[in-house]
């Protein structure tokens, strides 16, 4: 009996399944087919253009093995052709649920488009609390770099995304990683934590804990520190990389926003926004708004990193 409850404590650790409902598509379509009743689960399944190559191991931690799934545009498809740029996608769900499969829908499109793209996995908050999940994906940076060659990708052309929670995770890294991060996207996720819009959410007294109060350890007035440090707009400064917010009808998602734009204008460095009305909070997982997430992305990326004719 100790074996099976170890065990099965073992299980809820790593997913984070303390009684909540999992994160992912099927569970947020039950949630919001009733008021969407026209949105359609986005395919996941990459094209035949489209190399995948999945469960490598980035990152290893003491019965934890950290995984990303890589989605690479054919090879040898053009002779001479120069490695591909590459987009790092990182999955949302409160910090403390998702997991990769998530961002699939993106990744099979952006490599068709002619992006390597790598969803990533992280330790969620019921394994490891902030900044664990931080100090993980930028791990797989620095995998990924180092790998390039081996992938045909190319370390100099580096660009990182992430919605809901991922969002916030992916803005942060790109403001601490800018040598290696040439481009951001936030996909509906914060980018202040001490604001008090987020703190109304965030830091409600009713949740005990909040997802966020959770992946910190505390309540805003006992881990202050933490929650600055993990808003992306503290870490904005001369170097930072360009940003691209793709935002839902859902404004409490995407807080702070406006703030870490004009910041990093005060700097000379570009942001841009692109709405879409009326969406619900994961709009990223569905048809008929992931074409346009997709198309925001792809001319983003372009101008940002130069990455394709």
């Amino acid at each position: 009996m100790k074996l099976f409850i170890s065990g099965l404590f073992l299980v809820l650790l790593a997913t984070g399944a303390w009684g909540q409902t999992p994160y992912n598509a099927e569970t947020t379509y039950r949630k919001l087919v009733r008021d969407y009743p026209f949105i359609r689960i986005a395919g996941s399944e990459a094209p035949a253009s489209v190399q995948v190559r999945k469960d490598l191991v980035y990152l290893q931690h003491p019965g934890i093995a950290l995984g990303l799934d890589l989605y690479l545009p054919q090879p040898g498809a053009k002779p001479g052709a120069k490695p591909a740029p590459l987009v790092i996608l990182v999955h949302g769900g409160g910090w403390a649920s998702g997991d990769r499969t998530g961002m699939a829908p993106l990744a099979a499109r952006l490599a068709a488009r002619g992006f390597a793209a790598a969803t990533v996995s992280y330790r969620l908050s019921g394994q490891a609390r902030y900044p664990a999940a931080i100090t993980d994906v930028r791990e797989s940076v620095r995998w990924l770099r180092d790998n390039a060659a081996g992938f045909g990708i190319d370390p100099a052309r580096v660009a990182i995304s992430g919605a809901s929670a991922g969002g916030q995770i992916a803005s942060l890294a790109g403001m601490l990683e800018p040598q290696a991060i040439r481009a951001v996207i936030n996909i509906d996720g914060l980018s202040d934590f001490t604001t008090e819009e987020a703190r109304r959410h965030e830091d409600d007294p009713n949740k005990k804990p909040s997802a966020a109060g959770a992946w910190f350890g505390g309540r805003y007035s006992e881990k202050e520190a933490s929650w600055r440090a993990a808003s992306p707009i503290t870490h904005v400064g001369k170097d930072s990389p360009p940003l691209l917010f793709i935002i839902s009808g859902v404004p409490r998602f995407s807080v702070g926003r406006e703030a870490m734009a004009a910041k990093l204008a005060s700097f000379g460095i570009a942001s841009d926004t692109v709405a879409l009305p009326g969406s619900p909070h994961s709009f990223w997982l569905f048809d008929p708004w992931v074409e346009p997430t997709v198309d925001a992305m792809d001319a983003f990326l372009r101008r940002t990193l130069r990455a394709l004719p």
